[in-house]
Order: C-alpha cells, then structure tokens, then sequence
C-alpha cells in the first residue's frame, strides 16, 4: 500500500503557479542585463530571465546568434554530427577526415580491411568532439556532446566512452569544465553520470520525458538535465486525442515546471533545461511555434533550435512574462523528496507509459543517426 502512495505522488502531475524566477548557483556564465535596459525582442527578454542555449551543429549559425551575447551554450546530438560528416561543407568535411585519420592511427587499423568496431566507435566520438571544439569557439558557455546512444544501457560503457571524449577535449585544449556528456536518461545513463559526476565531469541527462528520470538525475549529482516537453504534449495529445491546450496548461510544460519545482525545493544544484519544442495551441496559430517557450520563461535554462530564435526575434519585448519563479515554485511543490534505488526506480518505471515510450522511441531514433553516420565514416575510411 506505501509503495501504491508514493508511486502515485510521483507519476501524478499537479498544477503549478504560473508567477515564477529561476536562478541556479551553477549558471557563473550567465549574462545578466541592468534592469534599466531597454529591449526590444522577446528573445532579448526571454535571455534576461533564462540561460539561452542554441540547439544547432551549424557552425554559421551559432556564429550569428552567439554575436548577439544572448545565446551562451550549445547543443549537439547525432543527427547534427550525422549531418555534419554529409555536410558537404570544405570545414566540415576536414573535421571527418581528421576524425578518420585519428581513429587509423590511434587503433593501428589497417588499409583494405575490415574495420574493427573500436575504429569506427573512436571516429565517431573524434568528430563529435571536432565539431564541439568549433562551438566552444563561438559560445562562451558549454558545449553538449553525446555518449553513443547504443550505450544507453550499459553505465561501465557509458562512463569510459566519456572519460574518452573528455581526454580528446582536453588534448585539444578544451577544458572539461566547457563541456557537458550528454547522456540518455536510462538509469543506467543516470548511473553513469553519478560516476562522471564523481570525477568532475559535468553531465547532461537527456532524453527526459518523465518526473521519474529528473529526480533520479539529481539524485545522482547531474549537472543539468533536458526534459523534452514538445515530446511530452505529443504522447499527451496521442492518448487524450485533443488537438491544442492552453499553454499554461500544457502536459508537456506541466511536466517541466514540476521537475524545476523539485529541484529548486530540495535545493538540489542540477539545472532544468527544456529542450524540443511543440505548438501548445496548435500549428496554425499565429505565434504558436513558442508557445511552451513562453510558458517556461524564467527556467534555469533553454536549448532552442534557430527557427524559433528566429521568431522570438521577431516579436515584442512584451510577450514574455516570467512564468518560472524559484522560491514560488519550490513552495507550491507537493512532491516527496526520497531516495530511489534501482529496484524503486524500476517499479516505477513500470507504470510510466508516456517515459517509457518516448525515451525508447528516442533512442531508436539517434540510434539511426548514429548508424547513417558510421556509413558515411565507412566511405570516408
């Protein structure tokens, strides 16, 4: 009967305030405006209330937005590195054949052969860290790079893969404290980081559909984590067969405002930040694009792809109206905060549909990025 109560304060989603601030300790590299400065963006104000990370692998791109000071972090995951090594690009295409030529020497692989699996493994890790390399050039923050998503269930793996891409990082002189290893939200992922963590590498828990996987990610020392609201409201509308809520009342947004609420309740240090974006009201509403954007403004922090960039540009300064606020929303929290093992977690997992589904089906889907890459590294090789 206990496990039954706990279980359902954890996988129920209750309402939360819509008044909200969101400061996190671990945001040094934010860039706060005097309050007397005059915006004219909604994305101008939104970066005055939350840390703005740009979810992009396009060099130009991030380059453009990161000149304005109000983009400080970016992004990647496998299709931007898939998409990268096909590119085309003259830049692009020194950064695979560097990769491949690294990864030839470093496993001693032979011309003419079959390609051993570590081979390819170290190219594909060498270009991520290639293309991260050129973004920490242009943002002043971190740089988000992922552990090979086939991984996702082994934490031993996880964990040396990683220290492998922080060594190249740290080669190339990049420090380790400008990079983040992104991570599945498997709990073996969420292991992982609790191993990364432990040795000050700063991890990014992702694929996050679920209150489950965030408290189990703080839990373990995360560093930040990427609940996906866009995802959450689509299995919502799925199951609900609604085609459009309100904003504020949004599935996927709920879920977000509960997890930043239990952090910031229970004082743990790891940053909430949302990450794929859905029209709350629908696609053919005027200015619906942002529509979970705006609902979360004043989280700790947000990774937006460049189209909706390019619309909060072009609205008013006055569409954004802080939403997240720190102490209100610690205290309107209504969640326990006690420890999962990995039997808990388990058996509450069991009955979370919408996590279930999403983090595989998301997993499924980098791992089809990650395979189209290895071919064109193959080709390369």
């Amino acid at each position: 009967m206990r496990l039954k109560l706990v279980c359902s304060a954890i996988l129920a989603i209750s309402s939360l305030p819509t008044s909200i601030s969101a400061f996190s300790p671990r945001h040094h590299h934010r860039t706060i405006y005097a309050s007397t400065r005059l915006f004219t963006s909604a994305l101008e104000t939104l970066a005055d209330l939350t840390t703005l990370s740009i979810d992009s692998g396009c060099i130009d791109t991030v380059a453009k937005y990161a000149k304005t000071g109000l983009i400080t972090d970016a992004t990647t995951n496998p299709l931007f590195v898939s998409q990268a090594g096909s590119n085309g690009d003259v830049r692009y295409e020194e950064m695979v054949m560097e990769a491949v030529t690294y990864a030839k020497a470093k496993t001693c692989a032979q011309d003419g052969c079959d390609l051993p699996d570590n081979t390819l493994n170290l190219a594909v890790d060498r270009l991520a860290v290639n293309l991260g390399k050129q973004l920490t050039s242009l943002v002043s923050g971190r740089v988000s790079t992922e552990v090979d998503i086939r991984l996702s269930y082994n934490t031993e793996a996880s964990v040396e893969r990683a220290r492998s891409i922080i060594a190249m990082y740290e080669e190339m002189g990049v420090s380790k404290d400008r990079i983040l290893i992104k991570l599945a939200g498997t709990w073996e992922g969420i292991q992982a980081a609790k191993v990364l963590e432990k040795e000050g590498i700063q991890c990014n828990i992702t694929l996050v559909f679920s209150f489950l996987q965030a408290a189990a990610a703080a839990q373990a020392g995360a560093y930040l984590i990427s609940p996906f609201p866009g995802r959450i409201l689509d299995w919502h509308k799925k199951q609900s067969g609604k085609e459009s809520y309100p904003p504020d009342a949004d599935p996927g947004v709920l879920a977000v405002k509960r997890m930043f609420a239990y952090f910031r309740k229970y004082k743990y240090d790891t940053i909430c930040m949302p990450a794929s974006w859905r029209p709350s009201r629908g696609v053919n509403v005027e200015g619906g694009d942002v529509d979970q954007i705006l609902a979360l403004a004043g989280v700790d922090e947000m990774t937006i792809p460049p189209p909706l960039l390019d619309s909060l540009s072009s609205m008013p300064s006055t569409v954004v109206v802080r939403k997240c606020d720190a102490k209100a929303d610690a205290a309107a929290c209504t969640d326990p905060d006690f420890l999962l093992t990995e039997d808990s977690y388990k058996t509450y997992w069991d009955t979370d549909d919408c996590g279930k589904e999403k983090l595989k089906e998301g997993i499924d889907s980098f791992t089809v990025e990650t395979e189209k890459l290895i071919k064109i590294l193959i080709e390369k090789f």
